[in-house]
């Protein structure tokens, strides 16, 4: 049994891209490096397929009070993803590339106060790794481009009937940029978009949302800017809609950083005790695909 990855080039086509290819989901078939060796990802059969096509899914454990990777209680998985040979090549000297995965949380699934979901990373060999916990240093050479669930609570003046399954999984990009002035005045004029200090920034917290016991489609894009220049852009859509949009970044200062693929990291936190799962639970991820833009 077999999930599945989509390679495509494509010329500014609607999502989704035109599969041309398919591999399994096989960590050496796809690039997979760089993981967290006491947090595994196996793979097992979810409680819905997939919507892409196979029939299993990496699942990620998030055992109760589990907060991050280096807790007293890790929780989730990590690793870094480049994609089959042949596409590690091209996205190396791509200027705009497009990643999507797939992602089930389970029926009442506890959100806590949020957690961090994958997202595409890259940047200057391997100052691009490690974009993330608060990094200072060489952060002109990386970026990190993971989402975020977050706690919502109901609004009081609410009419409809509250689901906390449903209503507390508000997302965002959790975005880790070159540190800016003109980057933090763009990403911070998408609404609901706030800092975290030295930490990465929340763009679009509540532009979209997540549902447990349901499979969302999550897809990123991302420009690269010309060198010297403010073009670059990032845009996340969720089952094949835009949902967040920022233009005019920089994301590189050199020619060399490039898109390298995906930081496939899943965890409750934060670092904190507050942040910990409130109870056993798992999420399983499928439909990994990847496409170059010309």
């Amino acid at each position: 049994m077999t999930a599945s990855i989509t390679l495509s080039r494509l010329h500014h086509v609607p999502l989704p891209p035109f599969p041309i290819g398919r591999t399994p989901l096989s960590d050496a078939v796809l690039g997979v490096h760089n993981s967290s060796a006491h947090l595994p990802h196996p793979l097992t059969t979810p409680p819905l397929p997939p919507p892409s096509c196979g029939e299993v899914a990496w699942e990620a454990f998030y055992p109760a009070g589990s907060v991050n990777p280096s807790s007293a209680i890790p929780g989730g998985f990590g690793f870094y993803l480049g994609g089959p040979e042949g596409f590690r090549y091209e996205i190396a000297g791509a200027r705009e590339v497009l990643m999507e995965y797939e992602v089930l949380f389970e029926e009442g699934f506890a959100w806590g106060k949020g957690g961090k979901l994958p997202g595409m990373f890259g940047g200057v060999g391997d100052l691009a790794y490690g974009c993330s916990g608060g990094r200072t240093k060489a952060r002109c050479q990386c970026f990190d481009l993971r989402l975020m669930w977050r706690y919502a609570s109901p609004s009081p003046c609410s009419t409809s009937t509250y689901n906390p399954s449903r209503d507390n999984g508000q997302g965002e990009l959790y975005a880790y940029l070159p540190l800016t002035a003109p980057n933090a005045a763009r990403m911070l004029a998408v609404p609901g978009s706030r800092p975290n200090g030295d930490y990465g920034f929340s763009v679009g917290r509540g532009a979209f949302g997540f549902e447990g016991g349901r499979w969302t489609t999550v897809a990123q894009r991302v420009r690269l800017n010309d060198i010297g220049q403010e073009n670059g852009e990032v845009e996340v859509y969720i089952d094949g809609t835009s949902v967040i949009s920022v233009q005019g970044l920089t994301l590189r200062d050199d020619a060399v950083s490039h898109v390298q693929g995906l930081h496939f990291q899943t965890f409750f936190g934060g670092s904190s005790p507050e942040w910990a799962s409130p109870k056993d639970q798992r999420a399983w991820f499928a439909g990994v695909s990847g496409a170059i833009l010309i």
